[in-house]
């Protein structure tokens, strides 16, 4: 499976544009994000992945266009506008007033146009969990702990109305997790994300990684130093990223399977280099010596959105050679 995003065509890129400009109606806009959406799918389907996505083509930058919804926010104004995109180029915020989404992040929405073209797959849909939205957002002169609260609250919501809406495999994405917002431990932020997903039923998965904003991390990669706040995580399935970092402190994955089922990153998307199938399957074998191989989903490192679309087709292609390659030696 892929981990959520999915590269951007280059038409829906130009189209992105003309939307931001005021240049398309309502039709226009409804027309290219189906499109996009479609071949998104497409792809997947093609490449052979087992489980969907949608490819996160509604929604533009992850997470920062979602803040357009959420209402008791005033938006800061970057520090730095010129040169390479960066983390200090992101919206940030600073909370006025209770924090809410009465209308939804609009992930519904994305799970439903998901669903419509693909009714007979498994599907996964995710969305950034509540560490990740308060990463952008200054307290301000409010109490920390109760802006903390609005923000599960309002993750809460969109997870129930996604359940609501009959999605039962729900992926919570916390590239914040290794740097929690508002001097959090690392402790108290597994027990955030708990918190929004208390008593959810379906699959649950939480992905941890170390950001991927124009294909650049933002946090100390070691993996040894999350993973006892990590085993306190209340969910199904740990989503980790491997490949990007070649394979370092794999070996983590030997406790944590016993308590959780794993989806381990076997494909850098931060690099332009295309894995061959061999060198897939050699990284899923290194998983094995950890985990069982019933607990083990095959995935990127992270979302594709910082790659041009070929390169992310050809790396969806290569990791489903690899998988095959190792199935194959598995097979009684």
């Amino acid at each position: 499976m892929g981990v959520g995003s999915y590269a951007a065509p280059g038409w829906f890129v130009a189209v992105r544009g003309l939307m931001r400009k005021g240049e398309l109606g309502p039709h226009d806009i409804a027309e290219a994000l189906d499109d996009a959406t479609r071949v998104a799918v497409a792809d997947q389907i093609e490449a052979g992945l087992d489980i969907l996505s949608d490819g996160e083509l509604r929604r533009q930058r992850f997470v920062f266009e979602m803040y357009d919804n959420v209402d008791g926010l005033e938006r800061i104004a970057p520090a730095r506008r010129l040169g390479v995109p960066g983390y200090d180029m992101a919206p940030a915020f600073i909370a006025r007033g209770p924090i809410a989404a009465p209308r939804g992040f609009g992930v519904v929405e994305d799970f439903l146009a998901l669903k419509h073209l693909a009714p007979d797959r498994p599907l996964k849909l995710a969305l950034p969990g509540p560490l990740t939205f308060a990463l952008a957002v200054q307290a301000g002169d409010r109490d920390e702990a109760q802006v903390m609260d609005e923000i599960i609250n309002m993750v809460r919501h969109e997870l129930k109305a996604l359940v609501a809406a009959g999605a039962d495999y729900i992926q919570l994405d916390e590239p914040s997790f290794p740097s929690p917002p508002f001097g959090l431990s690392l402790d108290e932020g597994a027990a955030v994300i708990n918190q929004a997903l208390a008593g959810l039923p379906g699959r649950l998965a939480v992905h941890i990684c170390f950001g991927n904003n124009a294909g650049r991390p933002f946090a100390d990669r070691s993996l040894s130093r999350l993973m006892a706040a990590a085993e306190r995580l209340e969910c199904g399935q740990l989503v980790l990223e491997f490949a990007n970092r070649e394979m370092a402190e794999v070996e983590v994955l030997d406790p944590l399977a016993k308590h959780f089922d794993i989806a381990a990153g076997v494909i850098d998307v931060k690099n332009f280099h295309l894995e061959s199938a061999e060198s897939v399957a050699h990284r899923i074998r290194r998983c094995l010596e950890h985990v069982p191989a019933e607990k083990l989903t095959v995935t990127a490192d992270c979302g594709f959105s910082a790659l041009p679309r070929y390169l992310a087709r050809q790396k969806l292609e290569a990791m489903v050679a690899g998988t095959r390659l190792v199935r194959a030696e598995l097979a009684p």
